[in-house]
């Protein structure tokens, strides 16, 4: 089914655009809010286009993925902003850019179908405004600003030249072209004259930037595939952001934009150099505890509260221990010690904090310090962490049902259907006062509505009643002793490392992480109908790598499929649509661009952003 998304976050008319990004003030309103309105109607212009590239193909192509444009998540702003001008000036602002929508299982994949509202647009243009002032005043141009101008009253085009070709290089991921270069440069000389500040008219042509579509959404350019003839390929810019993107959730450093400029990242021996430097690179751990945190929904910890009545040794750094503790877990695991990744499921080595030591019943250790469980503890892998415990449960006690909908969707990649309208929640309340969680949820099976699917999640979920709803360990519930004995898809287990190995073992384990790495790293949902085989691939190849994370993301990285882009893809045509009209509203003259802009505006307005039938859902069925 086609999911729509509200008109409000769609469809912007062009006067609710202008009075959005006008609330600003400045020096001279009237010089700054001619620039910045043709650069917001060039933003807007790209936030709508993004609306048209759902539709999908009717062919596949093999090994070859499908061009997107998608707006920059919230850590990707803010780990732009560090890499170009310094962690200091990134923690200067909350990043500015909108939750995404979680699509078929990844937030990641939600910034191929997302909008921005009018409002956000305009905090966008705040945090912009921010950032442009604190890297241009007095204690940050000393290094930031490379250049001296010959006067600070007066304009230096040579200075701001320099600036400006350099940091609009990093931050639109490729080389500014010539009319845009001296578009800023003259951007930033008129600002000086009426400002009187070489700084405040650098600090607005930055901003002009910071708000520019090229950087806030990263767009998949094409060009014809000389070694496939009539095929398509990613221009080396953006197979440079693609691949930091994927690996490091940053974009592409000057290294990596060097190469591409180069060409070598279109040789196999000059893009294998350059995957092997990011793979080396300590910035992987942080992109992959990124995709780590998405994958297993924990931006459910944002939100996530415990009725402290019940649960007194659950605070709020306890949760967020809890999230860090299974993240450094992964990372330890699957990158410093390449493990074979089923095993996260089973392992006992971890780390513990103080906060959390409470929750596990254990003496508190100084800071985080490594831990392994002993071999006849209940706790073994990460669905025994209190991290997966805790977010998969009620606030005042455990839910078995949560907990195997978790296994089932985070884990093995397989849908589990939402709760029929036409429930009759009467007999479960009438079971309220049952002892256990099983003898509670009996009532769902004697309601066919509600059997099929509880069927599907229970019997998992059962199998970690010996935790509560913090994750503590208990014998017992209510006085009565639990049956924690189930089954996963055929086999039969009595104990929870029992359930951890069945999960260990599953086939769908390893389907699960190879799908939505490759949507993570190619940006947006995969398609069963034209990635299946892909997908198969990767799978095999990954179990015969014996299941190590590094092995498999250099093989997503060099593959053909990441770089190679299906040239009948109907979303490549609508690619070819917005392309046009984003670098006219961004490369071409001032006037040119306001040209360009109010007919596109006019037509867009009422596109809706729909993610295509039937498309979305990598899930198995």
């Amino acid at each position: 089914m086609a999911v729509n998304a509200p008109r409000s976050q769609l469809a912007v008319p062009t006067s609710a655009i202008v009075s959005g990004a006008m609330h600003v003030t400045h020096t001279n309103s009237r010089l700054f809010g001619r620039c910045r309105r043709s650069a917001f109607s060039g933003l807007l212009l790209a936030c709508l286009c993004l609306a048209g590239c759902g539709s999908e193909p009717e062919e596949s192509v093999a090994l070859a993925s499908d061009a997107r444009v998608r707006l920059l998540t919230g850590p990707q702003y803010a780990n732009a902003i560090a890499q170009v001008f310094g962690e200091d000036v990134a923690r200067s602002i909350i990043p500015p850019m909108p939750p995404m929508q979680r699509t078929d299982g990844l937030l990641a994949s939600g910034a191929a179908i997302g909008g921005l509202t009018s409002d956000q647009v305009s905090q966008i243009q705040q945090s912009s405004a921010t950032v442009a002032a604190r890297v241009t005043d007095e204690y940050h141009r000393d290094f930031l600003v490379p250049c001296v101008p010959q006067a600070i009253a007066g304009p230096d085009a040579v200075c701001a030249q320099v600036f400006l070709s350099e940091s609009g290089r990093l931050l639109l991921r490729r080389p500014l072209s010539d009319a845009r270069l001296a578009e800023l440069v003259a951007l930033a000389e008129r600002a000086t004259i009426e400002t009187h500040d070489f700084y405040e008219g650098l600090a607005l042509a930055l901003e002009s930037l910071l708000i520019s579509p090229q950087f806030l959404f990263i767009v998949d350019r094409t060009e014809p595939d000389p070694e496939r003839p009539g095929q398509l390929r990613l221009d080396a810019y953006s197979l440079a952001s693609r691949l930091s993107f994927f690996l490091w959730n940053a974009p592409p450093d000057a290294a990596l934009l060097d190469a591409a400029a180069a060409g070598e990242l279109h040789s196999p021996q000059g893009r294998e150099r350059a995957v092997a430097r990011l793979l080396a690179s300590p910035r992987v751990k942080e992109g992959m505890r990124t995709f780590f945190d998405d994958m297993l929904a924990f931006d459910d910890f944002d939100s996530l509260a415990k009725d402290p009545q019940v649960y007194p040794t659950v605070t709020a750094a306890t949760l967020a221990d809890a999230r860090e503790q299974t993240l450094r877990t992964l990372i330890d695991h699957l990158l410093e010690r390449e493990g074979d990744y089923r095993d996260i499921f089973t392992t006992r080595r971890t780390f513990m904090s103080m906060p959390l030591a409470a929750v596990y019943d254990l003496p508190a250790p100084d800071g985080w310090s490594e831990f392994e469980f002993d071999e006849d503890s209940p706790r073994a892998g990460i669905m025994t962490h209190v991290s997966f415990l805790a977010a998969n449960s009620h606030s005042v006690r455990s839910s078995p049902t949560l907990r195997g909908k978790a296994m089932r969707e985070l884990l093995l990649c397989q849908h589990v259907p939402e709760p029929p309208p036409n429930v009759d929640f009467s007999k479960l309340e009438d079971a309220e006062n049952a002892a256990t969680a099983r003898d509670r949820l009996q009532v769902h099976n004697t309601n066919p509505s509600c059997a099929g699917c509880h069927l599907i999640t229970d019997p998992m979920g059962l199998s970690l009643e010996n935790f509560d709803g913090a994750g503590a360990f208990r014998e017992t519930e209510n006085g009565a002793a639990l049956d924690i004995a189930g089954e996963l898809d055929g086999v039969f287990y009595d104990d929870v490392y029992g359930l951890a190995t069945a999960m260990r073992n599953h086939p769908k384990l390893s389907y699960c992480l190879v799908n939505r790495l490759y949507a993570y790293g190619t940006g947006g949902p995969v398609s069963l109908r034209r990635d299946r085989d892909i997908l198969k691939y990767f799978e095999d190849r990954f179990v015969a790598a014996e299941h190590r994370l590094p092995a498999l993301l250099r093989e997503l990285a060099l593959s053909p499929a990441f770089s190679s882009i299906r040239s009948s893809d109907a979303g490549a045509a609508s690619m070819a649509a917005v392309r046009p009209a984003v670098h006219d509203a961004l490369d071409g003259p001032g006037a040119k661009r306001a040209a360009t802009v109010s007919p596109a505006i006019s037509t867009l307005d009422n596109t809706p952003v729909t993610a295509p039938q039937d498309e979305t859902q990598g899930a198995d069925r």
